[in-house]
């Protein structure tokens, strides 16, 4: 049996299933539900019917897209790849993004034990992958699904009676997510944050980018500016294993800056963006989509998103290599 999972490069762990495969199903998520929105907010905005209709399209197929990224995590053979579309969009059916990433895993790693076994391999493989896909999607979906949709629920709550503390602690938490090798983008979606508690997550996020971004513009200068900032903190992971005090500034960055946003101006955001920070300056976006654009809105989320945590990222730093804490270099990254 072992030879043949081995020879079928089937291969189940948590890291295969819950870092590489929800880290590809954030690209599923992005290139679809999240850019829709992007598209159906402009069209909104500025009255553009097409727009709307472009991005809401765009927006519904996020299911098949994750039941296609997950398909290349796990390195699925075409017709599987092909057949976990269906079971992506099952997922997304009967129980949201958390469906669909069960879902097509489910029906990936079914689908692959049986790929290339028989001459009616056109038919067996989607078939069997299909199927498999559908039943976890109508079962195991829509229990994770419940689960994950009351713990935002429970989340959000708790944000209500303690909104001092629960922003500290979503924002840390989020932060930590983003720069962490899993995705918090899956994770607040999953979760389904949203207004105040969202914006959190999102100001925490932003805080880690734009906090390393500027904590280690010594060590990268603008290319590191711009990688940190506007890609991912998670280009800072090989250098937090071997220095975790670099983690230091930004997640205080976010701590300080997310009950200033979400108490102090009434900032909320929705799941798209809660788990973006500034990548693609997704999670600011979300915030104008919730609220409008104008430049009311606007200095606040400039404030927030990026002013505040930059320059409480410097000086926390800056404070840290005078104690020895972080010495030059320690956050310098290959781009």
């Amino acid at each position: 049996m072992k030879d043949f999972l081995r020879r079928k490069e089937v291969k189940p762990s948590l890291h295969l299933y819950f870092i590489e495969a929800m880290g590809k199903m954030t690209f599923g998520l992005f290139a679809t539900l999240i850019i829709g929105l992007m598209i159906r907010t402009f069209g909104e905005q500025s009255g553009f019917d097409v727009l709307i209709e472009i991005g809401q399209f765009s927006m519904d197929l996020y299911g098949a897209a994750i039941g296609a990224a997950v398909a290349l995590a796990l390195r699925a053979p075409t017709f599987v790849l092909l057949s976990a579309i269906v079971c992506g969009a099952a997922g997304a059916m009967y129980g949201g993004p958390a469906g669909s990433l069960f879902a097509a895993i489910a029906g990936v790693e079914v689908g692959k034990l049986v790929s290339g076994e028989t001459k009616l391999d056109i038919l067996v493989t989607p078939i069997v992958t299909i199927f498999s896909g559908f039943l976890v999607a109508a079962t195991v979906g829509r229990l994770v699904s419940y689960m994950m949709t009351s713990l935002g629920t429970a989340i959000m709550w708790a944000a209500e009676q303690q909104p001092l503390f629960m922003s500290i602690i979503v924002a840390a938490l989020m932060g930590l997510a983003l720069t962490a090798p899993i995705s918090s983008a899956a994770i607040a979606l999953m979760l389904d944050l949203e207004g105040s508690v969202a914006a959190a997550a999102a100001i925490g996020c932003a805080g880690q980018m734009i906090g390393f971004a500027i904590a280690s513009f010594r060590d990268n200068r603008w290319s590191g500016l711009v990688s940190l900032g506007l890609g991912t903190s998670m280009l800072q992971m090989p250098n937090i294993i071997r220095n975790p005090r670099i983690l230091i500034a930004p997640v205080v960055a976010g701590m300080i800056s997310a009950p200033i946003g979400t108490l102090g101006f009434g900032l909320v955001n929705n799941a798209a963006g809660a788990g973006m920070g500034t990548s693609g300056f997704v999670g600011p976006l979300m915030t104008f989509a919730e609220m409008g654009f104008s430049w009311a809105t606007f200095m606040p989320v400039m404030l927030c998103y990026v002013l505040i945590p930059a320059v409480v990222s410097g000086l926390t730093t800056m404070w840290l290599k005078h104690r020895g804490h972080v010495q030059l270099g320690d956050m310098k990254i290959s781009v």
